[in-house]
Parts: C-alpha cells; sequence; structure tokens
C-alpha cells in the first residue's frame, strides 16, 4: 500500500529532571521508514497531551496524564482513542468506564471532545478504533480491568453512551511493535498518504539548510551595488531566507569598465551559548540607533538591573553593564526584580519590569519611562518605576502576584498580556491574562483582564502549574505569542499561541495554542530548562530570538541568542542551530560582476 507509516507511542518516564511522566506520557509520532527503522520526530518529545481538568467552583486545575493512544483514521481527518490517568500515570477514577477521545485534520493540532462514555462498568486498560468506509461504520474496542473485552458499532462516534450495545470479543490485541527508539512504548502504526507525512516531518523536525542561490550576474558602479546584492537561502521543508554576503571586493576597480568573478561568503552571526552567565528573562530593544541588553539578575537574587549598549547585537555579549535600577532607590522597590523588557510605544521607551514592595507574595507588574533626551544607561534618567493599574486605577491584583507583562500594537490597538498568580483563597497557579491599554499612559488597562491560556496540559503543569513570560512575535501573517511553562529548572519549556491580525485579541476565541512546546530541553543540545524568550530584528531584518536556558541540569540560568527560522508555512522555528542554519559547504558563493562606472549608462 501506497503512503508513510506513522508510528504513534509513549515513552517511559525517566528521572524528573529528565523526562518526567507528565511528559512521557503523551502521544509521540515517528515516521517509518522502509528498511524498517524509525525517524524520530519532535526531538522524541510528546505531540499529543491530556489536558487537565478544572473545579468549576474553584477553579482549580488537576493535571492528567493519557496512555496506550491509538491513532486511526475517520470519516474526515484523524482520531486518537486513549486511555485517560492521573498527571503520574495512576488509573483515574473519574474515567471509569470512559475514554479519551481527540480529533484532528493534520495530525499536528488536535482537538480534545468529551470523555466517551462506553458500556462499561470497569476501568478500561486498552482501547483501539477504526472507521469502515465500505459500511460507513466507526467500531470502537476495548479490554476492561477484569480482561474482558468488548465492541460497539455505531455510525458516529459521538453516538456511543454507558447504553450503547456492546458485544464481547476475544481480546484486544496488546501492540507488538519493535523499535529502537529510545524510551519508547509502541501504540499502533497508521499508514497517511504521502502529502500528509512529508508534512509532519516538515513541522515536526528543524528543517535544514540544503541550498543558496545568489544573482549569476549584476552590473554595478560602486560597491554598494555589489553588498547589497543578498543570498537566498533555502531550506528541507520548503522555506526560504534573504542573507547578507560578505562580499570580497579589496582588488575590485569599480572606475575600469569590464567584466570580474567576485566571491563572497554568506554572513552569519555567532552566538556561543552561554551570552551571560546568571542572567535570565533576557531581551534586547533597539533605541535611536543602539542595541540595548537586559535581563533578571540572578547573580544577586534579583535585586538589581543592569543595561548593556552596543551599535550591533553581536556587540552586547562584550559590552559594559550599567546599572539603573536596585532595590535601595524607592521606598516600594524591595527585590525580585524579575523580568525586564524593553518597548517603544508611541515614540517613548518604557521598561516593564516586576517588583515587590517585600515579599514574593507581593510581586507586582511595573513601568518606568526613558526621560525626555534621557541616556538608557543613566539610572537618573529613568522616571520612578510606576505599578500596573486597571482602567479604574485600582490594583491590577490584591489577592496573588503580576509579572512578566509585555506589550504590542496591532491595527491601532495596544494589548499588554502578562501572568498572574492567586493565591487567596487557594493557590490557582499562574496563568495567561490579556487587556488594552493606553498607549499614553502603558501603564494603566483600558478593559478588564480577560484569561488567555491555563497550564492545562502536561508539559505546562510539570512541578508547577505555571504559564508565564508571554511575548509576541509579530509577522505579516500571524500574531504569534510564546509563553513559557512549568517549574523554572530544567523542564521549563515554550508554548505557543497565535491569532490573525485584525481580530480582538482580547476573546481567547481568537487564539490558538499548540498542543506541545515548541523548545524544551530536547531541542538544543547542552541546554536545559529553555524559556523565557523575547524577540529583536537586526539591520539585515533577521529576527533574533533571546532566551534563558541552563548549561547543565543544575547549572545558573543564562542568556542565549538565536536565529528565528520561519517555516514553510510561516510559523516560528526556535530550535535551529548554526550548524542547520547554514551548510559550511554551501557558505562560499560567487557572482559576476559587469563594472560600468559612474556616469555610464548601465544595462
Amino acid at each position: 500500500m501506497n503512503g508513510t507509516e506513522v508510528l504513534c507511542y509513549t515513552r517511559r518516564p525517566e528521572s524528573e529532571e529528565v523526562y518526567a511522566a507528565k511528559l512521557a506520557y503523551s502521544m509521540h509520532l515517528a515516521l517509518r521508514n522502509a528498511d524498517g527503522t524509525y525517524e524520530i520526530l519532535n526531538h522524541n518529545s510528546g505531540v499529543l497531551f491530556a489536558e487537565a481538568t478544572q473545579d468549576t467552583d474553584s477553579g482549580l486545575l488537576t493535571a492528567k496524564s493519557l496512555k496506550n493512544p491509538y491513532l486511526f483514521a475517520m470519516k474526515d481527518g484523524y482520531g486518537v482513542v486513549a486511555i485517560r490517568t492521573e498527571a503520574y500515570g495512576e488509573p483515574d477514577e473519574s474515567s471509569r468506564g470512559k475514554i479519551l477521545l481527540f480529533t484532528t485534520e493534520d495530525l499536528l493540532q488536535y482537538r480534545e471532545l468529551p470523555l466517551l462514555e462506553l458500556p462499561e462498568d470497569e476501568s478500561v486498560l486498552r482501547v483501539a478504533a477504526g472507521y469502515d468506509p465500505v459500511d460507513d461504520k466507526y467500531e470502537v474496542r476495548w479490554c476492561n480491568a477484569s480482561y474482558c473485552c468488548y465492541k460497539v458499532v455505531v455510525d458516529s462516534l459521538t453516538d456511543i453512551h454507558c447504553d450503547t450495545a456492546r458485544i464481547q470479543i476475544e481480546d484486544v490485541p496488546a501492540h507488538t511493535i519493535a523499535c529502537d527508539i529510545p524510551g519508547c512504548e509502541p501504540c499502533n502504526i497508521l499508514t497517511v498518504p504521502d502529502a500528509v507525512g512529508r508534512r509532519l516531518r516538515n513541522k515536526l523536525k528543524t528543517p535544514v539548510n540544503d541550498g543558496v542561490e545568489v544573482p549569476n550576474r549584476i552590473t554595478a558602479s560602486c560597491r554598494e551595488d555589489v553588498e547589497k546584492v543578498m543570498a537566498k537561502s533555502y531550506y528541507s521543508d520548503g522555506s526560504t531566507v534573504m542573507k547578507r554576503v560578505d562580499w570580497n571586493l579589496d582588488r575590485v576597480d569599480f572606475a575600469t569598465p569590464g567584466e570580474i568573478t567576485v566571491r563572497g561568503k554568506i554572513h552569519q552571526e555567532h552566538f556561543p551559548f552561554p551570552i551571560a552567565i546568571n542572567r535570565a528573562d533576557p531581551c534586547i530593544g533597539q533605541w535611536n540607533g543602539k542595541y540595548y541588553f537586559i535581563a533578571t539578575n540572578d547573580a544577586d537574587w534579583n535585586h538589581t538591573l543592569y543595561i548593556r549598549e552596543a551599535d550591533s547585537i553581536p556587540e552586547l555579549q562584550y559590552a559594559q553593564e550599567h546599572l539603573i535600577l536596585d532595590c535601595e532607590t524607592y521606598p516600594h522597590i524591595k527585590g525580585l526584580l524579575w523580568a525586564p523588557e524593553f518597548h517603544v510605544i508611541d515614540g517613548k521607551m518604557y521598561i516593564f519590569h516586576a517588583a515587590t514592595t517585600g515579599e514574593f507574595v507581593h510581586e507586582q507588574s511595573h513601568v518606568m519611562m526613558l526621560k525626555e533626551g534621557g541616556d538608557p544607561k543613566r539610572k537618573e534618567d529613568w522616571t520612578e518605576p510606576r505599578r500596573v493599574v486597571r482602567k479604574d486605577g485600582s490594583e491590577l491584583c490584591t489577592n496573588g502576584i503580576t509579572l512578566d507583562m509585555t506589550v504590542w500594537e496591532d491595527n491601532g490597538n495596544h494589548y499588554a498580556a502578562w501572568s498572574q498568580r492567586q493565591f487567596e483563597p487557594i493557590d490557582l497557579g499562574a496563568w495567561l491574562y490579556i487587556a488594552k491599554i493606553d498607549p499614553r499612559e502603558p501603564w494603566r488597562l483600558i478593559s478588564d483582564p480577560v484569561v488567555l491560556s491555563m497550564p492545562t496540559y502536561g508539559w505546562a503543569n510539570n512541578h508547577t502549574f505555571v504559564d508565564e513570560g508571554p511575548y509576541a512575535l509579530i509577522t505579516e501573517k500571524k500574531i504569534f505569542l510564546t509563553f513559557s511553562s512549568a517549574l523554572v529548572d530544567s523542564t521549563y519549556v515554550v508554548g505557543l499561541l497565535s491569532a490573525d491580525h485584525n481580530t480582538d485579541l482580547t476573546d481567547p476565541k481568537n487564539w490558538v495554542k499548540k498542543n506541545y512546546p515548541i523548545l524544551t530541553s530536547r531541542s538544543m543540545p547542552g541546554e536545559y530548562g529553555t524559556g523565557h524568550n523575547a524577540y529583536v530584528q537586526d539591520e539585515d531584518g533577521l529576527i533574533y530570538n533571546t532566551y534563558h536556558a541552563r548549561p547543565g541540569i543544575n547549572a545558573p540560568r543564562s542568556s542565549g541568542i538565536r536565529r528565528v527560522h520561519f517555516d514553510a508555512e510561516g510559523e516560528p522555528v526556535l530550535d535551529m542551530t548554526e550548524d542547520l542554519d547554514l551548510n559550511e559547504r554551501l557558505a562560499n558563493v560567487t557572482m559576476k560582476v559587469v563594472i560600468k562606472p559612474k556616469g555610464e549608462k548601465a544595462e
């Protein structure tokens, strides 16, 4: 049969620091090659997680996981049935006699439906499903805790309920697929069209530079004519990016007509990790032709903020640090100076950051502004930090903390997103909120806060329930909002929300949340707990991601910089290493240049 074979599997948990049960008990995917080997997707990380349940009275989330997923083709698209468990794989009594059901069009974005109530009184151990196009019927088979097996045949999966007639069958065979994927617990294999398989490969593997192109021949009258010629880099998923070329023009005489072959090398900035030890939540801003770097200072337990200034992003790695905020200057700023961000709003430069009047439970979002004509490196040129308030001037949060506030503009509206954690009357964990702000007073909301995201997936509530660190990455196609989740240890990860332009961004229905994180400790060798992203554009128009990670499982949080790639569908790729970004064998290029001195008519 023609098509691509897709393996559906879970993994055996490892240590809590490496691959905890909340991560392992999710659905993973791999592609089966013709020789029987498997091509791992998404760095051997899960792509489908069960959602946490939420108590309707308290709002408290209860983490859930899944086991024994079974992938199958539906009449339209695909489905997954699975066993819902407690967070660490224990039986879930609330799922007794029920199974998880997900639908998906592309095996990338999934929708979790309400639990299917089987005609079953016991817990379900294994489940399988399928669609018969001849009879236009669905069949669900399962085995319960007493090892009795049954099936139901229905017109629609949503027709299944506790009174559906069931038929006893001999068995639902356990999966006996042999594979060499580390930690793999095989579930089943489904053959999909090759086009679906190719898209899975393109979306769930990091693109690789596999081609470059420069013009064969140009006409030039000066160095600038050649230097502006860029290379087009091609990648394995069909995406492209334009890059500057460092052309060797030392022996080119632009005053003498003729034709010459010039050589060059595609330009690539180098950022060894880490660029700053004990610096977390980094952000780079631009102001008056300069670049500025700021980050949470873990070296002194978050009691100071320093900035660096440079003419280019690479120079920030070695620039001098200047103190701009401490815990002694203002009576309401006593510590925990967290997650500073530069933002330019209506021509004025601001720093959004969190601070406390004393203890952690009083941490709140603040804003300070650069004074007219001020020097960002001078502490005295920044206004006193001002606490963010609601539209009526009241405190943003009175029963918890707020932090990691970020802002952006779309279609004439200015938005703020932040992380907020309610402690009273019960600790709900950190959730993401969004509201509109007044650009003339960006510390003031002009709409009521709305919950944008909760840490419902296992990767977001691993060790603690946290969604934080939002930051907007805006392209012509979409508004992307990356955020960080889980405990700020080696298991910290980056999630992704996206929305269309010209929509009401304060309506959560206009956002799409990926079921899996796009950056984890498995994405980049030697980098653990990657997260808290911010983005900046360089003079060539390339986007760079500033983030923190740990150079070892228990190493300090440290800052890194890496180019953001955009795949063939325009989604951000945050795990492209420098060797994948530019194939060194393709870096050297040549081009013929016809010299037409100034004053002569060009071709």
